[in-house]
C-alpha cells in the first residue's frame, strides 16, 4: 500500500525523542563512571527496574511481529509469546538472585567469580556480541518498517534514525538514561495497548457485504512488479491519483453466529465465543512468478475460514508440526519453543539489568513486577491481533503493520500516538543490546581478558566510543536485512542465545 506521511505521529514521536535525550543530557554526570555507565551505579528502585525490564523486553517483534503473525494466522503467534514469557520464570528461580550476587556489570563477571578462568571469559563476552548484534538486527528492522506509514519515507531512513538517537541516548548518560528511557517506553506501551483493546471489545464484530464494489472481500488482489521497475497492483498502475490503483485493505469477518450483522460491544470472553463461531476472511500470498519479460508476479488469494479453525494452532507453516505425524514436524515446533524459552534467560541486555539494584531481594522483585508487565502485555497483544484480523483495516502484503493500523481504524489521532510508541519501543531495546555490547567489549575482553589497565573515565570513555561502532553496524545490518520477517530474525536471535 501506498502509505501518506502522518505529521500527528512524527509530532509524538519528535516530542518523546526530545524529552528522552534532555533527560540523557541532564542525567549525563551520573554515568562518569563505569559502575555508573553500565549499572546506573546499582541505584535504580526496583518496581522502576521491574517496568523497565518489560520496556528492554518489549521489543519491537513483540508489538509488531506477534500482532502481525496472530492477525494474518490465528492463535500460532500466541505461542511466541508464551515462549516469550515462559523463559522469564527461568530467569526468577535460576537467575535473578546469583547474578546479582557474582557480578557486578556484564554476564561474564558473575562466571568469572566463580571459576577465574581466561577462556571462559572469552566465550562470554564473544557470546554475548553475538547475541546482542543477532538482536539488534530485527529491532533495526522494525524501526524501518514503521517509518513507512508514519512519515512516508523509505525504510533505511528509520534504521538510521534509531540508530542515531539510540547512540546519543547510551553515550550522553549510559544505563542511567537506557533504564528511565525503558520504564517510559513500557508503561506507555502497556497503558496504550490495554486502550487498544478496550476500543477492540467496544467495537465487536461487524460482518462485511461480500457484493460491496469498494471492498471487494472475495475477489484477490495481483502485485506485479515489471522489469522497468513499475508497480502494478490488478493490472493498473500504483498510485492515487486518476487512473491509478492501490491495495485494498483486508481483515473481514464474513459470516456472524445467528442473523445479526453486528454484535456491538463484547465481553473479554465473549470476544472468543463469537469469533469461534464466525466465519473470518484470512488472505494468502501466492508463489512468486516470473514471465518471458522479466515481470514478478505475486496473487493474494481470500481464503473464508472459520473461526475455530483460527483459535487452533497449527496455521503458520514454522508450526505445521502441532498437527503433523512426522517426528521431524514436531521435533521441529519443539525446538523452536525451547529457544524462546531458553534464550529468554540468556539475553544479555536482560542480565546486566540485574546490576543495577541495591540487593538481591530487589533483583527477585524487579522480575516480578517485570513477569506480571511483560504476562498482561502479551495476554492483550491476543486481543490486538484478533482485533485487527477483523478490522478491515490491513495491508495484505506487510504483517508487521497489524497493530498501527487497527489503531488507525479507530481515529488519525489514535494511529499517531500508538505508531509513535511502536517507535520509541525499539529505542529502549536497542539501548539496552548497546550497552551490552559495549561492557563485553571494554569490560569483559579489554579490561579482563587481554587485562589492559584502564583507569575507570577511561573505560567510560572506550564504552562509548564501542556504543558508536555496534551502533554504526546495527544500522548496517538493519538495512540489509530490511526484507524478513521480525518474528523470524528473534526466534533466530533466541536460538542463538
Amino acid at each position: 500500500m501506498i502509505y501518506d506521511p502522518n505529521w500527528g505521529a512524527l509530532a509524538v514521536f519528535a516530542v518523546i525523542v526530545g524529552f528522552t535525550l534532555a533527560f540523557s543530557f541532564y542525567l549525563g554526570s551520573r554515568a562518569r563512571s563505569a559502575s555508573g555507565f553500565f549499572a546506573a551505579g546499582g541505584g535504580i528502585h526496583w518496581f522502576v527496574n521491574g517496568v523497565a525490564f518489560a520496556g528492554d523486553y518489549l521489543s519491537a517483534a513483540s508489538f509488531l511481529g506477534i500482532c502481525g503473525m496472530i492477525a494474518f494466522y490465528g492463535y500460532d503467534g500466541f505461542l511466541y509469546s508464551i515462549g516469550y514469557l515462559a523463559g522469564w520464570i527461568v530467569a526468577l528461580l535460576v537467575v535473578a538472585e546469583p547474578l546479582k550476587r557474582m557480578g557486578r556489570y556484564t554476564f561474564a563477571d558473575a562466571l568469572n567469580s566463580q571459576f577465574q578462568s581466561r577462556g571462559i571469559n572469552l566465550a562470554v563476552a564473544l557470546s554475548t556480541l553475538a547475541v546482542s548484534i543477532f538482536y539488534l538486527i530485527p529491532q533495526m528492522v522494525g524501526a524501518g518498517v514503521l517509518v513507512k506509514p508514519l512519515f512516508g519515507l523509505p525504510q533505511w531512513v528509520g534504521v538510521v534514525m534509531v540508530g542515531a538517537v539510540v547512540i546519543l541516548i547510551v553515550v550522553t548518560a549510559g544505563m542511567v538514561s537506557t533504564t528511565y528511557v525503558q520504564f517510559l517506553k513500557g508503561s506507555l506501551l502497556v497503558v496504550f495497548t490495554a486502550v487498544l483493546v478496550v476500543l477492540i471489545l467496544q467495537r465487536g464484530f461487524t460482518e462485511v457485504d461480500p457484493n460491496d464494489p469498494t471492498v471487494r472481500p472475495l475477489q484477490p488482489q495481483t502485485l506485479t512488479k515489471t522489469a522497468d521497475g513499475r508497480k502494478l497492483i490488478d493490472g493498473e498502475l500504483q498510485g492515487k491519483r486518476e487512473g491509478e490503483h492501490d491495495f485494498r485493505t483486508i481483515g473481514h469477518v464474513l459470516d456472524l453466529p445467528g442473523e445479526e450483522k453486528s454484535t456491538g460491544p463484547l465481553g473479554p470472553l465473549e470476544f472468543f465465543s463469537v469469533l469461534q463461531n464466525s466465519e473470518v476472511i484470512l488472505w494468502k500470498a501466492g508463489a512468486e512468478q516470473v514471465d518471458e519479460n522479466g515481470d514478478r508476479t505475486i496473487v493474494y488469494t481470500p481464503q473464508p475460514t472459520p473461526g475455530n479453525e483460527i483459535l487452533r494452532p497449527g496455521n503458520y507453516p514454522s508450526f505445521k508440526g502441532i498437527r503433523s505425524d512426522r517426528f521431524l514436524d514436531k521435533l521441529n515446533f519443539v525446538s523452536l519453543m525451547l529457544a524462546l524459552f531458553c534464550g529468554t534467560a540468556s539475553l544479555p541486555h536482560i542480565l546486566i539489568r540485574y546490576y543495577t539494584v541495591k540487593d538481591q531481594a530487589s533483583a527477585r522483585k524487579s522480575t516480578i513486577v517485570g513477569i506480571a508487565s511483560i504476562g498482561f502485555f502479551y495476554i492483550l497483544t491476543l486481543y490486538l491481533g484478533l482485533g485487527a484480523m477483523t478490522s478491515g483495516a490491513m495491508d495484505v502484503t506487510d504483517t508487521r503493520l497489524a497493530a498501527p493500523l487497527l489503531a488507525r481504524s479507530f481515529s488519525p489521532s489514535l494511529f499517531a500516538i500508538v505508531s509513535a510508541i511502536a517507535f520509541t519501543t525499539v529505542l529502549g531495546t536497542v539501548s539496552g543490546l548497546i550497552i551490552a555490547a559495549s561492557g563485553a567489549v571494554v569490560h569483559d575482553l579489554m579490561a579482563s581478558y587481554f587485562q589492559i589497565d584502564m583507569h575507570e573515565h577511561n573505560k567510560v570513555r572506550v564504552a562509548k566510543i564501542a556504543s558508536v561502532g555496534i551502533g554504526a553496524v546495527a544500522i548496517v545490518l538493519g538495512i540489509l536485512f530490511a526484507e524478513m520477517n521480525v518474528n523470524y530474525l528473534v526466534g533466530w536471535a533466541f536460538s542463538v542465545a
